[in-house]
C-alpha cells in the first residue's frame, strides 16, 4: 500500500425491503443486499457489524444535514447473500426508494465515519 492511499471501511448495501411473510410485514427487521456478498456463506463475515442508514435532512443539526440511523447485522437471509439487520430506529419507508445504505466493518464505526457521503 503506498502512502497517502485510502482505506474505506464500509461495505455499501441496498435495502430490499422489510422482513415479511405472506400477508405480514415485520418493519423492526430490513433486509439488505451486501455489494460483492453472493452467497450465505460469504455473510458469516458481516455477523454482528454495525451498519449504518445515512441520509440528508432538510435542516442543519450539530454543522450537519446527514443524519445516520445505526443497526446491527443480526443474521443471513435466503442463498444470494442477503442479511437482516435490525435498526434502534425503524428504517422510513422512502428509505426502499433511496436504496443505499453501508455496513461498517470496524469496531468502532461511530467514530469513524466515511468522509465522502454517497446519498
Amino acid at each position: 500500500m503506498a502512502g497517502g492511499e485510502r482505506i474505506r471501511l464500509y461495505q455499501p448495501g441496498s435495502i430490499m425491503g422489510y422482513k415479511r411473510g405472506k400477508s405480514n410485514q415485520t418493519n423492526h427487521t430490513s433486509l439488505i443486499k451486501i455489494d460483492g456478498v453472493n452467497s450465505k456463506p460469504e455473510t458469516k463475515f458481516y455477523l454482528g457489524k454495525r451498519i449504518a442508514y445515512i441520509y440528508k435532512a432538510k435542516t442543519e443539526r450539530k454543522g450537519s444535514k446527514f443524519r445516520v440511523i445505526w443497526g446491527k447485522v443480526t443474521r443471513a437471509h435466503g442463498n444470494i447473500g442477503a442479511i437482516r439487520a435490525k435498526f434502534r430506529k425503524n428504517l422510513p419507508p422512502i428509505s426502499l426508494v433511496s436504496l443505499y445504505c453501508k455496513v461498517h466493518s470496524v469496531a468502532n464505526a461511530q467514530t469513524t465515519m466515511p468522509a465522502l457521503l454517497k446519498i
